[in-house]
């Protein structure tokens, strides 16, 4: 349908006299869909999936460094493994990085402290200079969104163990984004800003995750005075009826 409807956008504005058969086409209402729940996961399970690779081997440390890439920045799987050593900038007072995302909208996000500290060691191991138009997280090639789908399904396996409720959430690289935009929403950072640093083309799309957020509606019911609990009732003491009396 999507297809369709770009289509005859396309024939309406090229063929004039095609542009009521078009228009007819365009006015088809697009069928309402299902919006599911945002599943999102909390601070300890997201530390427990970094946890999970085996630092002592090359895999476990290049998983560790992916894993902290996506939980700080909030890319995208396809952006984060096209991340090349010369889309860093790791010696700046306050890291950053470069992500190439979709539809050509490039941005430039932070990188907080200790995926930096990973990245700079895992560029060091591979004998990567900061500058050189090389990928960082690697398989044999350049790491796919198969590859990153896999790392971590993998660490969501290793800790099981540990976290047993990551068995029943869906895990996948995309949900380090929901995870870092409901810190960041939860933090008080406004909408407009958690659009750019997620490259969302649209405010809307953030949006979705303002109404995900239970907690933060629970609180907005406690502050506005509308949970039911009205609480213990006001018995003045003697002095304060006396003090009313007098007056």
């Amino acid at each position: 349908m999507a297809a369709i409807r770009s289509f005859f956008r396309h024939v309406a504005a090229a063929d004039p006299a095609s542009f009521g058969v078009a228009q007819r086409v365009l006015t088809i209402p697009i069928k309402r869909t299902h919006i599911d729940v945002t599943y999102h996961l909390t601070t300890a399970e997201v530390d427990t999936l970094i946890a999970a690779p085996d630092p002592k081997t090359p895999r476990g440390r290049r998983d560790r460094a992916f894993l902290l890439f996506l939980a700080r920045t909030g890319a995208r799987a396809s952006e984060a493994t096209g991340v090349s050593a010369n889309d860093l900038q790791l010696e700046r007072p306050h890291p950053q990085v470069l992500l190439r995302g979709k539809g050509l909208r490039d941005r430039v996000v932070p990188i907080a402290k200790d995926p930096a500290r990973a990245l700079t060691s895992l560029l060091s191991e591979r004998g990567i200079a900061h500058h050189e138009p090389r990928p960082i997280f690697l398989g044999n090639e350049r790491l796919t969104r198969f590859g990153a789908t896999h790392i971590v399904r993998r660490a969501a396996t290793e800790a099981v163990p540990t976290r047993p409720a990551l068995a029943d959430k869906p895990i996948s690289p995309h949900i380090f984004r929901h995870f870092l935009a409901m810190k960041l929403l939860q933090s008080g950072v406004d909408l407009l800003t958690i659009q750019a640093w997620l490259g969302h083309a649209r405010v809307a799309t953030t949006h979705h995750y303002a109404t995900a957020d239970v907690e933060m509606m629970r609180n907005g019911l406690e502050k506005a005075g509308v949970n039911g609990d009205h609480g213990v009732r006001f018995r003045p003491k003697d002095s304060v009826l006396q003090l009313l009396n007098s007056i």
